[in-house]
């Protein structure tokens, strides 16, 4: 069953570490399966690692993570070449896309290669809830402050623009992201801009912020606005979502 309308959830969270698993999924994951209404069985997940170049250590962490939440858990690997025949009905299978941070530049490049950009639209029409953490949220908006071409923080301003937003993750854990974001909303480099602290994650309706959420109390989400030579920053206090299941 597809969510009832195009959803996207953008985060800076959704994994823990565990002792025993060494990554398992939090809460986010798990909202990101709510809102996609499915019930009556297994959960499924496709889980795009473009971002660390499919790296197959993180991808096996993935699948540990979605046994232990009672998932299943299909990698669209896109190196060498995609591991599917119909990368298009692959997703069209899947309840939730969740995408794996990295590099969000080398992200976009990939997907445009195999035309991921137009079948991820379709799929998020179709009401396959599209997710992730870090360059995993960033895609989804029309760009934001990324570390894919060095450590100095710098613009990516071509992203997937599903939603017509700039996007800052991490806001609260990497010093160099707020004032950047600022610069980038003031300059109109980019539009009005979402962002979320680490555990906060942002759902969308359509193109409609609808709510904040965070698996980690006393986190923010905030909404940048330009206003004369500078900008407006306003904090929404995000909705704490109960423990993960396992």
């Amino acid at each position: 069953m597809p969510a009832s309308q195009p959803t996207v959830l953008a985060t800076s969270g959704g994994h823990r570490a565990d002792p025993r698993a060494r990554v398992l999924f939090d809460s986010l994951v798990h909202h990101a399966v709510d809102l996609s209404g499915v019930h009556g069985r297994r959960p499924r997940i496709l889980y795009l690692g473009t971002a660390v170049g499919d790296a197959e250590h993180v991808t096996a962490r993935m699948h540990e993570a979605a046994r232990v939440a009672g998932f299943d858990l299909t990698p669209l690997h896109l190196f060498p070449m995609p591991n599917v025949e119909d990368v298009e009905g692959t997703l069209l299978d899947h309840d939730v896309v969740w995408v794996m941070g990295g590099s969000v530049a080398n992200l976009l490049a990939v997907w445009r290669v195999h035309g991921l950009d137009g079948a991820l639209q379709r799929a998020w029409q179709a009401g396959v809830v599209l997710s992730g953490v870090s360059a995993g949220s960033i895609c989804w908006f029309t760009g934001g402050a990324t570390d894919s071409y060095g450590p100095d923080l710098r613009p990516v301003v071509d992203a997937l623009g599903f939603l017509p937003y700039g996007n800052g993750v991490h806001y609260d854990s990497d010093p160099g992201r707020r004032p950047l974001i600022h610069r980038m909303v003031a300059d109109g480099t980019l539009p009005t801009t979402h962002c979320t602290d680490d555990g906060v994650g942002l759902v969308y309706h359509g193109t409609r912020l609808v709510e904040a959420v965070t698996e980690s109390a006393g986190k923010g989400a905030y909404v940048v606005t330009c206003e004369g030579d500078g900008v407006r920053e306003e904090r929404l206090e995000p909705r704490l979502l109960p423990p993960a299941r396992h």
